[in-house]
């Protein structure tokens, strides 16, 4: 009985990380970033996959900042454009810290 409790928890708690991941995902898509950046391939912006491989949780000020901001010249000539119109600092906050897990 105790094994069938213990198998319980953990599957609740294996669906609540997957609806976490997949509720950042789409916030993803409704704040049109999957435009220029895919989980595991380059797009117009580099991969989630490889922003998470060259960055930390220590970086997650600075990313945000990225994301409402804008920037240039990290992964190569085109930039990023501003996101302050549609994504606000809570979003972005939660956004890169999803990305962040895609290691």
């Amino acid at each position: 009985m105790k094994n069938k409790l213990a198998i319980a928890a953990m599957l609740s708690a294996g669906l609540l990380v997957s609806a976490s991941a997949q509720a950042d995902e789409a916030l993803a898509k409704a704040k049109n970033c999957t435009t220029c950046h895919a989980v595991d391939k380059k797009l117009i912006g580099p991969s989630y996959k490889d922003v998470a491989a060259k960055y930390t949780a220590k970086d997650v000020p600075m990313l945000v900042k990225k994301v409402l901001d804008g920037g240039s010249g990290v992964w190569g000539a085109v930039p990023m454009t501003p996101n302050k119109a549609t994504v606000t600092e809570a979003e972005a906050t939660k956004l890169v810290k999803w990305v962040l897990t895609l290691k």
